[in-house]
């Protein structure tokens, strides 16, 4: 269904861009149908579907600006004689660009299993950040002992400096 409803799309803009004034909505429709006919030797059925759908952003036409003039005027009076290449080119790149289209439902839910599976690892590495700060903090604080220790128990008498560092680490403790 969904190939079928792709191609009467398709079908569909080009009866669109053959559209010569006085023709209405049913008229281009009814152009929709006879060249879908020809291309694929089968009636479209799906109409039904394709109304409810035709209006959905997947489903909308690519290329929305229509000029009235083939040729493009300067701003002095005078006309291009190779504007009709540069509109097809501009064309080209809007059709390119397009609107964007919503994901897919495959896209759609890896993408919903794929930020389950960042907030997993981020909530991971938030812990053991958690646990290497209080590891470092832990090796800080036994070096600090390790250092006062060493200064009470030296037995010489201690220089200035080592004097001033053993009251502040005692200071620490406390």
């Amino acid at each position: 269904m969904n190939d079928k409803v792709n191609k009467f799309c398709g079908a569909y803009e080009a009866a669109t861009r053959n559209r010569t004034s006085g023709m209405n909505e049913d008229d281009v429709l009814k152009m929709a149908h006879d060249i879908f006919l020809n291309n694929h030797q089968k009636k479209f059925t799906f109409e039904h579907a394709w109304k409810e759908l035709r209006d959905d952003q997947k489903w909308c036409l690519l290329s929305v600006n229509e000029s009235s003039s083939k040729r493009r005027k300067f701003d002095n009076g005078s006309h291009s004689e190779s504007s009709h290449a540069a509109t097809n080119e501009t064309n080209a790149s809007v059709d390119a660009e397009g609107t964007p289209r919503p994901p897919g439902v495959k896209a759609a839910k890896a993408q919903k299993w794929k930020k389950v599976g960042e907030e997993k690892e981020v909530a991971g590495f938030n812990n053991m950040w958690s646990i290497k700060k209080e590891d470092l903090a832990m090796k800080t604080e036994i070096t600090k002992m390790r250092l006062r220790e060493s200064l009470v128990n030296k037995q010489v008498p201690l220089d200035e400096y080592e004097e001033v560092l053993k009251k502040k680490l005692i200071k620490e403790l406390m």
